[in-house]
């Protein structure tokens, strides 16, 4: 069947995101308001009754749990998400300010559209094993776990996905199948589900898995591990994925720079940082000033080693803004699946996220701040994937800022060290406590005379302490072994 990809257009995942935003505390109100209407037009576009149910319903729906038209006998407090809901919806208190109204007779006018939907998909598959062979029949029940997907229904669509999959022999056709059953859980944020199907992605692929559908698993791959905080993980993956992505049923381009720049930034070591965010030719493109953003997009940068080994020489390791008008780059056009994905994307601001990769780079701890708490507002807190882990991610951030420093000196002054980073002394000393109580910092704090004294780990002395601390638990353990031995030989005797 070739490496043309199968099963991928449904579930369509940029839903999802406007499903969170509608909860999303961080969302302005135009935002929630564009996102309900794309939401409402897409319930009717493509008769989704049983997502418009799962989230609307005044009982039972995610976003009105308890809300308007519940009856009386309904229980006035509301219930807490289950863990399946927690993907799907940004903070349950944010529910409380979402108007999505239910209409029981727009309800049973889509259920109605989807049962004659149905019933022509039965017909089909009937006439396929009346006249045609077992290829054309699985075809057709292909198209009713694509139906099930589309109209929003996971248990039904992932039940239809499952019976395909037994039947179908095409190591291809298979795989993409398992593809689209990790949508149907990154849709409706079923991490176990996601887990599961990438393991099992990753066993067929390596039983003979073409080139194609191996890179599309890296793409799949890198977004679960985000999704579970595995950030160090998931960079290689991200990173590698740039300049062959062709995964657009997964995300947009724009959404794979910025989670492949946010995985490599808190997780790559300086000397890898370096090589594959701040010098990477993909990244400049988005990230970088004009010229290397016009160089990357006419093919004057390529992806491969060699161009990489040329824009290395580069000076990209100071935090200087490109001009206004360039900050601002739609990436839609940069390349589009064979299913007609991506849909127009808004243009994003992506200079926030090239000052916090130069800033940190360049050792610029003020802008570096800045630019942290910029990304945090524009691109944690907007995005499903991110959003959970923000808290995290900017600890781990400002860990890495103060890491970076400190390794430098063996004393730092504290009112030095808080100007650089644009903080109060205060704020410092409270800030460092922490990583320090925590092991993360090997620094102490003297408040009298106003330093922080590094500790630095010395190897030698590190292994050797290693050493006799193991040494002692062997020999501990061969006492203990000799001990058993010569009981049992005087129990002998």
């Amino acid at each position: 069947m070739g490496s043309d990809p199968q099963y991928a257009t449904y579930p369509e995942l940029s839903l999802a995101q406007h499903i969170f935003h509608l909860t999303n505390p961080s969302s302005a109100v135009d935002s929630r308001q564009a996102s309900l209407k794309i939401l409402q037009d897409a319930i009717l576009q493509h008769k989704m009754a049983p997502l418009y149910r799962y989230l609307a319903h005044p009982t039972e729906g995610v976003l009105n749990p308890g809300g308007e038209g519940r009856s009386q006998g309904a229980s006035s407090s509301r219930q807490a998400p289950s863990s399946a809901m927690t993907g799907i919806i940004a903070s349950p208190h944010g529910m409380t300010d979402v108007q999505f109204p239910w209409d029981e007779g727009l309800y049973e006018q889509l259920k109605k559209e989807n049962e004659k939907e149905l019933e022509e998909l039965e017909k089909e598959e009937v006439e396929a094993a009346e006249k045609a062979g077992e290829t054309e029949v699985q075809a057709a029940k292909g198209k009713r776990a694509e139906f099930w997907a589309r109209v929003g229904d996971k248990d039904k669509a992932l039940a239809a996905y499952e019976a395909v999959f037994e039947k179908i022999g095409v190591l291809g056709t298979r795989i993409d199948l398992v593809l689209a059953i990790i949508r149907v859980g990154l849709f409706f944020g079923d991490k176990l589900l996601v887990k599961k199907n990438v393991e099992r992605a990753q066993t067929l692929v390596e039983s003979g898995g073409d080139w194609d559908r191996r890179n599309r698993l890296k793409a799949y791959s890198g977004l679960h591990l985000l999704t579970i905080r595995s950030y160090h993980l998931a960079a290689p993956l991200l990173l590698d994925s740039l300049s062959t992505f062709t995964s657009y049923e997964l995300c947009t381009y724009s959404s794979l720079v910025i989670y492949s720049v946010l995985a490599g930034a808190v997780s790559l070591k300086r000397v890898d940082f370096k090589a594959k965010v701040v010098d990477a030719p993909e990244i400049k493109a988005i990230l970088g000033d004009g010229e290397e953003k016009l160089s990357a997009l006419t093919g004057t940068i390529s992806a491969g080693p060699g161009a990489q080994d040329e824009v290395m020489t580069g000076d990209t390791s100071t935090a200087t803004p490109g001009p206004p008008a360039a900050t601002a780059v739609n990436l839609t056009t940069l390349g589009q699946s064979a299913t007609g994905q991506p849909e127009v994307e808004t243009p994003i601001d992506f200079a926030p996220l090239g000052q916090l990769v130069n800033s940190l780079y360049a050792r610029d701890y003020r802008s570096f701040f800045l630019a942290l708490a910029a990304v945090e507002e524009l691109f944690l807190s907007q995005d499903r994937y991110l959003y959970e882990h923000r808290g995290w991610f900017v600890r781990e951030m400002r860990l890495r800022g103060y890491q970076q420093m400190l390794q430098s000196y063996r004393v730092v002054g504290l009112a030095s060290m808080a100007h650089d980073f644009g903080v109060t002394v205060d704020y410092l000393d409270r800030d460092l406590k922490k990583f320090i109580a925590a092991n993360r910092i090997p620094c102490t704090i003297d408040r009298v005379n106003g330093v922080i004294e590094t500790n630095r780990p010395d190897d030698k002395n590190k292994q050797y302490h290693d050493v006799v601390k193991q040494g002692d638990a062997l020999i501990t353990k061969l006492q203990k072994y000799g001990q058993a031995v010569r009981l049992r030989g005087s129990e002998r005797a």
